[in-house]
């Protein structure tokens, strides 16, 4: 019980640098992880209220992409079939 074992004298050492060269550095660290937590349910919000001008379209919809005029969708064996 007399000597301390090397795990106790690191969280001492830790325990020091917080109390005597840390404590400016952990709340700036707090206070950017806050801003980013602000940023990110600002976000969310601007995100829902996208979603609510989206609402024209039947959900589930995924538009088909702009398609040049005489494009057809046939597979290969369709074409063959075609061609025959």
């Amino acid at each position: 019980m007399g000597s301390m074992s090397p795990v106790h004298w690191l969280i001492l050492a830790v325990v020091l640098l917080v109390v005597f060269g840390g404590g400016g550095k952990i709340s700036g660290l707090m206070g950017d992880f806050a801003k980013g937590i602000k940023s990110f349910k600002k976000n969310m919000a601007d995100d829902e209220s996208m979603t609510a001008t989206d609402a024209t379209q039947a959900p589930g919809h995924i538009s088909p992409p702009n398609q040049n005029p005489g494009y057809s969708q046939t597979t290969s064996s369709e074409t063959h079939r075609n061609q025959a």
